[in-house]
């Protein structure tokens, strides 16, 4: 069911209320439920079983943003983000997971051909085919200054240079990857490409393990003359940059934002059940000033967060101006909230939280990769920044 004709990029799509309830109500008893145990699994072994890859894929837990004629669920983007909140609650592969897989289509399929679309769209959306997204380089930052090259030699590009911190960068099946037309400089020679995991003249070093976020993987890429045929081009040449921002830069933030709050609110919940069953002194610790008021804070904290982060997400839906300036906002403001509130709640445990057999060590520690995903906070000041000066800038020349 959609209440409007559905954009390309999902926008419009949208599923009756009734039903999103109960969606929301089955997702939120598989995250307390199996979630849990497999979140221990995931910590005991640091990988993520291939059964829960498909255990998630027959829920139909990794195609629900995409709409129906693409094979998705038929979401709207702030529905789902409430079941990204939930997710966010399990453990951070699980929701890294989720998140990736029910967004990466949304950067290709407006610029993708039809070809394109049944051969990489919709086996995305299904599932059956994992892409990573690859931008990130170890000597420069993440946009126009690309320093990985492409050079066209017939229907072929020969691709050469290194992507570093690329999750899902070991395990999927392409990389859709941003680099730039040799001798070209700026965003009008960045194009976008769904290069094959085993294509020839790529070295793929695994770099799987982090402080928190156990299970995904993440590499290293170093490519020399690694052969892209042509029609694995997504888009014209110079739309690369647009693609990898627009398309999918600016709602990852905002999901990345909403993890922050699900995060949040699962140490929140593991700060009240410690404060109210910790007992010094006759009384339960929740019954002290200092406790109470941490507990507080935290609960306004993820409140204030939320309530932008859904305003970005409504404002990226009804493709407002303002929504890529939006969505830095919700992540650099949901991130400092995450930092705060898993702080407390670790202190509210005392030194029991310290110990790895208590929840809150693994979501204290899970909670510090969000402050780098989709760009660091100082990433997102400055694009705020930036466009708090322009908007002056044109009131004072009016």
């Amino acid at each position: 069911m959609t209440s409007s004709p559905v954009t390309l990029d999902g926008r419009g799509s949208r599923i009756a209320q009734h039903e999103y309830d109960a969606l929301l109500g089955e997702v939120t008893r598989w995250v307390r439920g199996p979630g849990e145990e497999w979140a221990d699994r995931i910590e005991q072994t640091g990988t993520v079983p291939a059964e829960l890859f498909d255990e998630l894929k027959t829920h139909g837990y990794l195609s629900m943003a995409a709409p129906p004629e693409l094979g998705g669920r038929g979401l709207s983007f702030p529905q789902w983000m409430g079941l990204m909140e939930v997710f966010s609650r399990s453990h951070a592969s699980i929701r890294m997971l989720v998140h990736v897989l029910n967004g990466t289509w949304r950067a290709i399929n407006p610029h993708v051909t039809a070809e394109q679309r049944d051969r990489f769209v919709r086996p995305m959306v299904a599932g059956d085919l994992l892409a990573a997204f690859t931008l990130t380089e170890p000597g420069n930052g993440t946009g126009a200054d690309l320093t990985c090259t492409v050079r066209c030699e017939g229907d072929v590009y020969l691709l050469n240079g290194r992507k570093h911190l690329i999750t899902f960068g070991v395990s999927c099946d392409v990389w859709l990857l941003f680099a730039r037309l040799a001798g070209t400089t700026g965003k009008d020679g960045v194009v976008a490409l769904l290069v094959d995991r085993h294509a020839p003249g790529v070295q793929v070093d695994d770099t799987s393990q982090t402080m928190g976020v156990r299970g995904t993987d993440h590499a290293s890429l170093t490519f020399t003359d690694t052969p892209v045929p042509v029609d694995r081009r997504v888009g014209a040449e110079g739309d690369g940059l647009a693609i990898a921002l627009g398309g999918f830069l600016t709602p990852s933030r905002i999901s990345v934002a909403m993890s922050c709050v699900g995060l949040a609110e699962r140490a929140q919940e593991l700060a009240v059940e410690y404060a109210t069953s910790r007992v010094t002194f006759g009384k339960p610790i929740a019954a002290r000033q200092a406790i109470a008021f941490m507990i507080a804070e935290n609960e306004a904290d993820i409140q204030a967060a939320k309530q932008l982060v859904l305003h970005a997400a409504r404002e990226w839906e009804a493709d407002a101006a303002d929504a890529a300036t939006l969505s830095s906002m919700a992540k650099m403001t949901a991130v400092d909230m995450l930092t705060r509130v898993t702080d407390k709640a670790l202190q509210v445990h005392g030194g029991v939280g310290y110990w790895k057999t208590s929840t809150i060590e693994r979501v204290y520690r899970d909670a510090r990769a969000q402050r780098f995903e989709e760009g660091t906070n100082e990433i997102q000041k400055t694009v705020v920044a930036r466009d708090v000066f322009a908007k002056a800038r044109e009131r004072k020349s009016l």
